[in-house]
């Protein structure tokens, strides 16, 4: 059930803008603060955006939760707003954790350097030591601390409503890690379903408009209709203090007035029009001044309204990502409370909502304690290293680490990490891409290191010619066997062409053909190339996880990973942003998971132990 109310709060992202049948308001200003953008909901009767989760809406209510207008994304966003000022207007000592800062980190995955920065600031001490010591404490002493209700029927506008505080959630989420986000109009597939029908919807509408436009006398009910919407548009660009020009355009653009102007064949639509697109040459953003002045040139009414409606719907999303944009440094003040209460929300619902979660942890924890008992040591040795090892961090780094292997296409993620799934899969992929050219390179030094050595640029150059023939190995048709073939061809090719150049011999037919075999036979999960370079990296991924403060100490890369060291660091920061984060805001839900996890595996050791000879 977590994962469908998640993948629903994914995708009601994704789809903000695929229907612009939808005429959303953002009640905001270019020129004002972020404490000026007071929004007001769209009214219930202008909520007609599609669904494309047709299976859970059961009901007609639905419609009210899932709101895929920028409309309803303003108004989540103002929610979000207007939690994030009321916290931060609590007074210290009511705050969890008021000895730390949340500067949160602005990730992407194109911008780390200062995303990791922030993350540092975000990961102090304070909520990692507050999860310590609800490890070590009695649950019931802290009566704060993340607890599970009991089970229960829930009914469906509950579900409904937990689904909307998880898109809160995950919206939040994603504008603190990623400093890029932002709204954009989709731009749906040219044989698509989707686009075929919004297009044959959109031109039956224009049809009847222009039809009834044409008729003796005109007929405009339609077009007051479309008058309508564009007033309360253009009006919702206004904020709340603007009344002389609000009542100016309510003067101007009053409907009653219109309609009996209409029934009397008195109405003037051009000139409505022009003093329309004067208003939105007025409230769009610099961007959008080409786009206005296009409209001028516009003389047929029924186009005229088309692209009216086209260049309201871009100035919309411009005001929808201007909001994300000002409201961002006040989510980041408290997104690590709003994400943990929302997640605790849903967990009194959902008292299963951990099931992955717990199974994900008891396999770490089963990896570590297998590995103390293959160690050949006394059993008294090993029960000291059990101990040791099976500290909550141990096992929680562990289990970060096993997401770098994690197959995303058919194990479920933890639940606590499915808000930044896409994040972690792509660093999976790119760091994949960064282990097979490590292995290549390593070989390709073992073998004519001599040859090559001193000339950093030829190395580079092989590098980019491994990543370019690499491309697409995350496709499932993707033939590993026979790029690695080419690649020791192309490998050969070079490094006897750099040969020549410097008047040196090439490669002679043995070495070439040891070369590509090598190669090769990286294929092989049991290459001894591929493992040395796969734990390696692992090694620098749990040190660097082990380091409380990136800004204050760096790892050092092991050897053999030179040829990747930059992009591995880049992979490793942003890894570690993310982990961070994640530690911070489910830290107090790991460690009840962890408590009984680990008192029940150290009480079996000790049972045991009493046990043996």
């Amino acid at each position: 059930m977590f994962f469908r109310l998640v993948m629903v709060s994914f995708s009601i992202r994704s789809h903000e803008c695929l229907h612009d049948v939808e005429r959303g308001a953002l009640k905001t200003s270019f020129s004002s603060p972020c404490t000026a953008v007071l929004l007001h909901r769209v009214q219930e009767e202008r909520e007609r955006a599609l669904h494309p989760f047709t299976d859970l809406s059961q009901s007609s209510g639905c419609s009210k939760i899932f709101d895929y207008s920028p409309g309803g994304l303003q108004f989540r966003l103002l929610a979000l707003q207007q939690y994030c000022i009321s916290v931060t207007k609590l007074e210290s000592e009511e705050m969890p954790f008021s000895n730390e800062k949340h500067s949160l980190n602005d990730e992407s995955l194109n911008s780390d350097t200062d995303s990791c920065e922030r993350s540092d600031s975000v990961n102090s001490s304070s909520d990692y030591e507050y999860a310590r010591q609800s490890f070590s404490s009695d649950s019931s002493s802290k009566p704060s601390s993340p607890a599970s209700s009991p089970p229960k029927m829930v009914s469906f506008d509950v579900l409904m409503e937990t689904a909307k505080g998880l898109s809160n959630m995950t919206l939040a989420h994603e504008i603190v890690m990623n400093s890029n986000f932002q709204m954009k109009q989709i731009d749906l597939p040219p044989q698509s379903l989707q686009r075929k029908v919004k297009e044959i919807v959109h031109k039956a509408f224009w049809d009847c408009l222009e039809a009834q436009l044409n008729q003796d006398p005109p007929e405009y009910h339609h077009a007051l209709v479309l008058l309508g919407e564009i007033k309360e548009i253009i009006l919702s660009f206004l904020i709340p203090g603007q009344n002389r020009l609000r009542n100016q355009i309510s003067e101007v653009l009053d409907l009653d007035l219109i309609k009996q102007q209409a029934e009397h064949n008195a109405i003037d639509i051009h000139k409505l029009a022009a003093y329309i697109i004067t208003l939105m040459g007025k409230f769009c953003a610099p961007v959008r001044d080409d786009d206005v002045k296009k409209l001028k040139s516009v003389t047929e009414i029924v186009p005229l309204f088309r692209e009216i409606f086209h260049v309201l719907d871009l100035m919309t999303m411009d005001m929808v990502n201007f909001t994300i944009q000002n409201i961002r440094p006040h989510i980041q003040q408290c997104s690590v409370d709003y994400e943990r209460s929302k997640f605790q929300d849903f967990l009194n619902k959902q008292p299963n909502a951990l099931d992955y979660t717990t199974q994900w942890l008891t396999e770490s924890v089963t990896e570590i304690s297998a590995s103390v008992t293959s160690s050949d040591t006394s059993p008294s040795d090993t029960d000291g290293n059990a101990s040791l090892l099976l500290s909550p961090s141990s096992v929680l780094n562990n289990g970060y680490l096993k997401l770098l292997q994690w197959d995303y296409d058919n194990r479920p993620l933890p639940e606590t990490l499915m808000t930044d799934r896409s994040r972690l899969q792509e660093l999976q992929q790119r760091l994949n891409l960064q282990r097979l050219v490590a292995y290549i390179m390593l070989i390709i030094y073992n073998m004519v290191g001599a040859t090559i050595s001193g000339l950093p640029e030829f190395a580079d150059k092989l590098k980019r010619v491994i990543v370019v023939l690499l491309e697409g190995m995350h496709d499932k048709n993707f033939n590993l066997e026979e790029t690695l073939k080419t690649i020791s061809v192309k490998i050969c090719s070079e490094i006897n062409q750099s040969l020549t150049e410097r008047g040196y011999s090439v490669l002679t037919d043995e070495n070439q053909t040891n070369l590509t075999g090598q190669i090769c036979s990286i294929a092989e999960q049991s290459n001894p190339v591929r493992t040395l370079i796969n734990n390696r990296i692992e090694q620098y991924i749990a040190n660097l996880l082990s380091i409380p403060n990136l800004q204050k100490a760096v790892s050092v890369v092991p050897g053999g990973l030179a040829p990747i060291q930059a992009e591995l660091e880049e992979i490793g920061s942003q890894y570690v942003c993310i982990i961070k984060y994640n530690v911070q805001v489910y830290g107090p839900f790991y460690s009840g998971i962890l408590r009984k996890l680990l008192f029940n595996n150290l009480a079996s050791a000790g049972t045991t132990a009493s046990h043996s000879p």
